[in-house]
């Protein structure tokens, strides 16, 4: 997988979304998310790592060593056998007496094999019926809750369509009625976080994969459009590379160098324009590196 990376990162992203929903409530008929007391749209972690999975399983269709394993239609038991298989053990149970290492070779095995694990890390164990346990493994790659610039309001558009479900009521009308929720304008800010220290000590997440990722983190809606998320996109990727393992000063100094803000003149705004993004690099330690990937 290539040579371990070395440096601790901090990373900022903001993405912007026009006339869509960037992630629907299920506990609220779907609208978007929301932060009730303030009024702030979110986009849950779990919603963007969906999306860099989604992006790298396209890219890679499947390449040795960059398979997901959160994956839709792919049962986790069929993911965690094949670590079984491959140090011949049958279950759970027989792990010791296989292997006093055999535990810590199940989740190299899995690191290894798939890109989300060592990026994300996962919970491996499987225990209703076929007995599995990869263990677990915590990601160097943690990223935040994303959360709107200024408070949103969630718009109901009521819809016609010209299909109808049922011959019954086909008889008696030629449309039905619908709806669905959209936010007309919304830039979020998401942050994360790279570990050196978990990357060597846990998963080997390298180079080559960071590079994947920043890829993955750009390039997200690109091939994820649909009518229901509207018109969405990657603006920003701004990321603190620090100049050693564990880092060079705290993460929160970093992020709040990156100051996001509505312009004077603008009361409603409808687009990337109307805000203004600044990076106060006086606030950034010499020794952190300030790369804007867009």
């Amino acid at each position: 997988m290539g040579e371990t990376i070395k440096n601790r990162y901090e990373f900022v992203v903001l993405f912007d979304v026009e006339n869509g929903n960037p992630n629907g409530d299920p506990d609220a008929g779907n609208m978007p998310r929301i932060d009730p007391e303030s009024g702030y749209g979110l986009v849950t972690d779990v919603c963007i790592k969906r999306k860099i999975r989604n992006y790298v399983d396209t890219i890679k269709e499947g390449e040795a060593g960059y398979r997901i394993y959160i994956k839709e239609d792919v049962p986790l038991n069929r993911s965690d056998s094949e670590a079984y298989e491959y140090l011949n053990i049958k279950d759970a149970k027989d792990l010791k007496k296989k292997d006093p290492d055999a535990d810590q070779k199940i989740r190299d095995y899995m690191c290894q094999n798939f890109f989300d694990i060592r990026t994300f890390g996962a919970v491996m164990t499987t225990f209703v019926k076929a007995k599995l346990n990869c263990g677990q493994v915590r990601g160097p790659v943690q990223l935040g809750f994303a959360r709107s610039i200024d408070p949103i309001i969630s718009q109901e558009v009521t819809i016609t369509r010209v299909a109808i479900t049922t011959e019954s009521d086909a008889a008696n009308k030629s449309t039905e009625m619908g709806r669905k929720n959209i936010v007309p304008y919304a830039l979020y800010r998401m942050e994360g976080y790279i570990s050196a220290n978990l990357a060597r000590k846990v998963t080997g997440f390298s180079e080559e994969d960071l590079d994947l990722l920043w890829e993955a983190i750009i390039n997200m809606f690109e091939n994820d459009h649909s009518a229901a998320r509207g018109k969405m996109a990657v603006r920003e990727l701004i990321v603190f590379k620090h100049s050693k393992e564990l880092g060079d000063c705290p993460a929160y100094k970093l992020f709040d160098a990156v100051e996001v803000s509505r312009k004077s003149n603008v009361e409603y705004p409808r687009k990337y324009t109307d805000y203004q993004v600044s990076i106060h690099e006086d606030q950034v330690p010499q020794s952190v590196e300030v790369i804007r990937k867009i």
